[in-house]
């Protein structure tokens, strides 16, 4: 469904009666298209203190280019005009340790935010939290909230975010997405970049990195899943989709689109996972588990079959099929587990319960798995924790819960399918391997949860 206040806060009478009553002031976003693939604007790297990585290189790959010269002008567009307003901002505070050195942040940021670009990214550059230094652990985790307050008042579609990390190199795929239109709906996230793994360090092909990888998608046949399948595809993946026999015709229009293979099957059979194991003979790649359920009641009001339900399709599919696809040896070293939690499972919702406990445990097996998994077969795994996505589903939530949940977010609107795809193939990238373990909400910084 079509949201027409985003629409009409777009026009000349919408922006003035939006700032004169108050309200929500979203605008458009920035997503990624093959006609418009990069922001529009230079990156200004910047350093609270004395720059402590060697970014130069790393960036200079993530096609924007490099701004220099003399610095922006306090309130206003950097030296130079407008036509090199930066896109993106990149703060190094990786030497922080102390209270007084983030006065370094302020300096770098306060005369330059103004200038930002619409749909433009601020990216902070953290270090990892040092548990023999109480200074630097509370100096650096202060940074969150540095972020996350920063991403709800820059407005204009612009994105705030923290990236904790030790080797640029390692980080590089998440430099790319980060300082990309593919994350236009990710914002006041915190993520970490650990070491990289010791195969898959290298960038693989710039515009078909998933080239000669197999991944298979469950709940494919619509909506997140579809864009998923499509999203996959686009980057090289052969792309297995995967989803309840009844939903066999929109899953055989779905993979014959983009060449893939349909998997007709309900993922909480029995032999769910040999079947799949038998569809692969030549092993997977990238494991995306999407498939879910709601059965929506009130505690009081809810059946032990509705409970069953969700908890059996949204969690113990999903750790048995892992389980055994891991096992088995299906997903060869160099594979990528990602699986879709949701903010219901981070912040709760009402009538809920059983979907949130369902998608608050895929968060705890991420945690969990992903060490185990690594160490043991070379395999990430992470998750993406949808907020308000614009499906069926919601066009189908009554008017005043749908506008609340488009509205209750630092960017003022719903997401889309495909920022979920997009956020679910960064993760998928060969080159993500030093990301594994993390919860990356797809949510434009809901105002729900942490």
């Amino acid at each position: 469904m079509a949201d027409r206040y985003l629409r009409l806060a777009a026009t000349a009478p919408g922006r003035f009666l939006t700032r004169r009553l108050g309200l929500p002031r979203p605008v458009p976003l920035h997503r990624w298209s093959p006609q418009h693939p990069s922001l529009d604007g230079p990156l200004l790297l910047l350093s609270a203190g004395e720059p402590h990585l060697a970014l130069e290189p790393v960036l200079a790959r993530t096609g924007l280019p490099l701004l220099g010269g003399p610095p922006a002008v306090p309130g206003g567009s950097p030296a130079g005009g407008a036509a090199s307003r930066p896109a993106a901002l990149v703060l190094d505070t990786t030497g922080v340790r102390t209270v007084e050195e983030l006065a370094g942040v302020h300096a770098a940021l306060h005369p330059r935010v103004r200038s930002l670009a619409p749909s433009g990214r601020v990216l902070v550059l953290g270090a990892p939290l040092d548990p023999a230094d109480p200074h630097q652990s509370a100096v650096q985790q202060g940074l969150e909230g540095f972020v996350r307050s920063l991403g709800k008042e820059i407005g204009g579609g612009r994105t705030v975010n923290l990236l904790r990390l030790t080797d640029p190199a390692a980080a590089e795929s998440t430099l790319r997405f980060l300082l990309s239109p593919k994350s236009a709906y990710v914002d006041g996230q915190v993520i970490e970049v650990g070491e990289p793994e010791e195969a898959n360090q290298c960038l693989a092909e710039v515009d078909r990195p998933l080239a000669g990888r197999t991944a298979l998608v469950t709940g494919a046949a619509r909506g997140i899943g579809e864009a998923l399948v499509r999203t996959l595809a686009r980057d090289g993946a052969r792309v297995v989709c995967l989803d309840v026999p009844s939903a066999g015709a929109e899953l055989d229009r779905v993979a014959s689109s983009v060449g893939g293979d349909p998997l007709a099957l309900d993922i909480t059979a029995p032999d769910a996972a040999a079947r799949i194991g038998g569809a692969l003979p030549d092993g997977l790649d990238v494991l995306v588990h999407n498939a879910g359920i709601t059965r929506d009641r009130r505690l009081a009001n809810m059946s032990a079959d509705r409970w069953n339900a969700v908890l059996d399709v949204n969690l113990g599919s999903v750790l048995r099929t892992t389980d055994a696809l891991l096992g088995e040896g299906v997903l060869r070293r160099g594979g990528r587990v990602v699986a879709t939690a949701s903010i219901s499972g981070i912040a709760g919702n009402t009538g809920q319960t059983n979907y949130a406990t369902s998608k608050a445990g895929i968060v705890g097996m991420v945690r969990a798995l992903a060490p185990v998994a690594r160490a043991a077969h070379g395999v990430t795994v992470n998750a993406v924790a949808p907020g308000f996505i614009e499906t069926a589903m919601t066009a189908a939530v009554p008017l005043l819960i749908r506008e609340a949940g488009r509205r209750m977010t630092s960017l003022g609107q719903g997401g889309l399918p495909q920022d979920v795809a997009e956020t679910t193939a960064w993760l998928a990238h060969p080159a993500s391997g030093a990301v594994n373990g993390q919860v990356v909400r797809v949510c434009g910084q809901s105002l729900l949860g942490a």
